[in-house]
């Protein structure tokens, strides 16, 4: 019965996120739900370029309800290199009973990874070692989000256009498709039911500025579409940071 809640529960919200699903994205999505209990609402799973892709959150919850043993991660020295920010990780998943553990490794560098995320290239090595040491231990065929070169890159098939992350134009006028960056930033409080005061608290801390009236027009237009990313690969963890500026005074807009 758990099963078969969870099915019916990620079918149709990802009939609502993603609208024209295919049926053959129906047929995968009710088999992972089954196999794995996975859920789209809390962003485990996301749809776009016609495949499904698990996420980090929803392989360390998987871990966690099937009881895993423990993770070890540690740095491949010899393919890592500080001065370039290339990094190389290894990590073993351990499962209940198993002695020899299930190994993964992954690198990240600047040139595979996310512009949003530049200078965390070491965090993202490591997500992407624990990512498919998981992946093995559990039998997960489909790729993770964390994995890609570039989430951007890969919008959600069928989605709706203003949910897909758009860039600052090359000309630095902050437009998204004819809209400014503040109506786009208003729509994404308004369409993912966020509190302007503490989206007003993140984006001074994203900028590094004292008040956000300071901010350029690329400063915020960059700080949109990192929102934007979050907001559409994990709105929970999103909620979490937001949440972290309870009780901080918002600058003057």
């Amino acid at each position: 019965m758990r099963a078969r809640t969870v099915m019916d529960q990620n079918v149709r919200v990802a009939k609502q996120r993603w609208a024209g699903l295919p049926k053959a994205a129906l047929v995968t999505l009710r088999e992972l739900s089954r196999e794995y209990r996975l859920s789209v609402a809390l962003g485990d799973l996301l749809y776009f370029n016609g495949h499904w892709y698990v996420s980090h959150v929803g392989l360390l919850r998987m871990a966690h309800r099937r009881r895993c043993s423990g993770i070890r991660v540690e740095c491949v020295p010899e393919l890592s290199d500080p001065r370039t920010a290339q990094w190389a990780f290894k990590a073993t998943v351990f499962k209940p009973g198993d002695c020899e553990g299930f190994t993964g490794y992954a690198d990240a560098n600047p040139s595979n990874v996310s512009r949003v995320v530049r200078g965390a290239e070491m965090r993202v090595a490591e997500t992407r070692a624990v990512n498919r040491a998981l992946r093995k231990a559990y039998g997960i065929g489909i790729c993770s989000v964390e994995e890609l070169v570039s989430f951007t890159a890969h919008p959600a098939a069928g989605a709706e256009p203003k949910k897909v992350p758009q860039a600052v134009g090359n000309n630095g006028n902050g437009d998204f498709g004819g809209r400014t960056v503040r109506d786009r930033l208003c729509q994404l409080i308004r369409q993912h039911q966020l509190d302007p005061a503490l989206v007003k608290s993140y984006a001074t801390d994203f900028c590094g500025v004292k008040a956000l009236r300071d901010a350029s027009r690329e400063q915020v237009g960059r700080f949109v579409v990192h929102l934007a990313e979050q907001a559409g690969k994990n709105r929970s963890a999103l909620l979490c940071q937001l949440n972290s500026y309870v009780g901080t005074k918002a600058g003057a807009a």
